[in-house]
């Protein structure tokens, strides 16, 4: 059984993080949680299995920003549109997305809201504040490989991948800025993630 890198010093910054996090955002979130229920049939909390530390499985929460039949609605958009199963594939995004819920989905997966609910699992020692990108089995099977650096860390939810680019890459890049972020590990660049994270939500806005 491998151990996170960054070891207990990482472990403590996240705990400290996170419970700052969760006291300081409750306000916010309980209002997000109000304006989820007003605006979509469905549950506040979307909950996904994503692989994280030594490969193992956990549920990754977020916000729910996609209609309940979000599933059906995909299959149905890339049997029928060529160019959104191309760019589905190649990144595993839609820039124009039919699943998101009207207005409060939109502003929340702009603004990275809708991932707030990470501080929990980052409690839970699920995640880690910044680390690789949480990815699923699939993605691990298909793309990275079970002996990728990826399993070595906790994913976080920041990361190289958030400030450099985000949408805008390919996945053989996020993979990459992922195997990086591992082996080059280090305090200093956790709080640079952190502070250029902040940078781009507040300026580039660019999540989808």
């Amino acid at each position: 059984m491998r151990r996170a890198v960054g070891g207990t010093p990482k472990r403590i910054f996240d705990i400290g993080f996170a419970a700052l996090a969760i006291l300081s955002l409750l306000v916010p979130m309980l209002l997000i949680a109000f304006l989820i229920k007003v605006g979509s049939k469905g549950p506040v909390f979307f909950v996904h299995q994503r692989i994280g530390l030594n490969g193992r499985s956990f549920p990754c929460l977020k916000f729910r920003t996609m209609v309940v039949d979000a599933d059906l609605r995909l299959a149905e958009l890339l049997a029928t549109d060529a160019n959104a199963a191309k760019e589905y594939h190649e990144t595993r995004k839609l820039r124009k997305d039919p699943r998101i819920i009207p207005i409060v989905g939109s502003i929340l997966r702009k603004l990275s809201l809708d991932e707030l609910p990470q501080f929990f699992n980052v409690l839970m020692g699920h995640m880690s504040v910044v680390g690789p990108r949480p990815v699923t089995s699939e993605e691990i099977s298909r793309h990275y490989g079970w002996s990728h650096p990826y399993i070595d860390a906790r994913p976080g939810i920041t990361g190289l991948w958030q400030i450099s680019g985000r949408n805008d890459l390919g996945y053989d890049e996020r993979m990459g800025l992922d195997a990086h972020y591992v082996k080059n590990l280090s305090f200093g660049m956790d709080l640079a993630i952190i502070i250029r994270t902040a940078a781009v939500v507040c300026l580039h806005r660019n999540g989808h």
